[in-house]
């Protein structure tokens, strides 16, 4: 009613004292249902913090003048303070010098962007690219992707099982338990050798169900660091078609 209020054609001709009711009345309206909305969300839990933002607090508070940081994944210069690389920079210039307009991209995201994309992942010259066997959509970075996979591989895949590395990282297990899949979990780090324990790996893979979902990190596992070798990777490949898992690859 305050809104338009304000917007009607006569609020010149409303008397000072009536549009001082009018804004009183509208604010005892807003604050009594902020009121009732904190009595309805009182029960909500503090959720836990984020072990690597944490980190960035602890850094912040520390006095050591020899502290160096290492959680957060960013660029910083010898100072400590925020980097921006150059040739970011002078991305920044040329998509600002074009002039583009701020209108709404496409459902499945920016032509040029999604097409770039598939390139980088596949290959220029890939076969499924000239097959148009691949369908890509845009997302809201990697958590938004990951969120999206999971919702669609739960709405239209019959097993809605999916399977992650142990350790992985920390983000998929409660996105994909939110999007309504089951979690487990597959052997793949050893830590008595500091490396990837390719044997449990595979043999975790081999007694999966006909259709289980397999998250594979594409490189630089989080959190090891430990990622297979060339050979390692074929034996992967060659395991989830030999007993017909479905890959899902981050």
């Amino acid at each position: 009613q305050f809104l338009y209020f304000i917007g009607c054609e006569k609020t010149n001709a409303i008397h000072p004292t009536q549009m001082r009711r009018a804004v009183a009345c509208s604010v005892a309206r807003v604050c009594g249902a902020a009121r009732a909305g904190s009595q309805a969300f009182g029960a909500v839990a503090m959720g836990p913090a984020d072990p690597i933002l944490g980190l960035s607090v602890a850094y912040n508070n520390d006095p050591s003048p020899s502290k160096v940081n290492l959680g957060v994944g960013v660029y910083r210069d010898d100072k400590g303070l925020p980097f921006v690389l150059p040739s970011v920079r002078r991305a920044e210039i040329r998509v600002n010098e074009q002039g583009l307009d701020h209108e709404y991209a496409p459902i499945s995201g920016l032509a040029g962007f999604v097409t770039k994309a598939q390139k980088l992942a596949f290959g220029d010259d890939a076969a499924v690219l000239g097959d148009k066997r691949v369908a890509s959509s845009q997302t809201l970075s990697g958590t938004g992707a990951l969120r999206v996979a999971g919702e669609f591989l739960n709405r239209f895949l019959a097993n809605k099982t999916i399977v992650v590395p142990n350790p992985t990282w920390g983000n998929h297990i409660p996105v994909f338990k939110d999007a309504g899949l089951t979690v487990e979990k597959y052997r793949y780090f050893d830590p008595k050798t500091n490396g990837v324990d390719f044997a449990g790996m595979i043999a975790d893979l081999e007694k999966l169900p006909e259709g289980t979902i397999v998250l594979l990190h594409a490189c630089a596992h989080n959190p090891t660091g430990n990622d297979p070798t060339q050979e390692q990777w074929r034996t992967i490949v060659d395991t989830v078609k030999q007993r017909k898992l479905f890959p899902l690859v981050d």
